[in-house]
């Protein structure tokens, strides 16, 4: 327990650039309101949803990029990086995801309440992401500040 707290809490004092997959425009979804959070408390969010061209969180307009390339390549271009993938996925669609984040070289995933898949976390740790999965990333940090 106290190594997934020690975990946590790097997580989420490294990370300055959070992804969050499967965002909402819809307000009432938590991916929108915790997008909504993380911005108001200083990390970058960075819109992934191939259904939306953009998203408004926290009085700004985001883009949202179709994948998490897309959003690092954009990214690049000044300078910057994903460190955190934050998904709200349905957990079957996991293994795509981990994919990419071992591909483009992120060193963080976070799943979700209820997104869990071993398997694929199993393979994203052995190339080196630090994960948490079935968690919430606004009731960790909530409890930290």
């Amino acid at each position: 327990m106290a190594e997934r707290a020690a975990l946590i809490d790097e997580m989420l004092n490294t990370a300055k650039t959070i992804a969050v997959v499967g965002i909402s425009d819809k307000p009432w979804r938590a991916s929108h309101n915790i997008a909504a959070y993380l911005s108001k408390h200083g990390y970058r969010v960075v819109a992934v949803n191939p259904a939306l061209s953009e998203v408004a969180i926290d009085g700004k307009v985001l883009t949202s990029y179709r994948s998490l390339e897309d959003a690092q390549t954009a990214l690049a271009v000044e300078g910057g990086k994903i460190d955190l993938v934050d998904v709200f996925r349905a957990s079957e669609h996991v293994p795509p995801i981990v994919e990419d984040v071992i591909r483009l070289h992120i060193p963080y995933l976070w799943l979700q309440d209820e997104v869990q898949h071993d398997e694929a976390v199993a393979k994203a740790e052995g190339a080196g992401v630090k994960c948490i999965q079935n968690d919430c990333i606004f009731r960790e940090h909530a409890r930290r500040a």
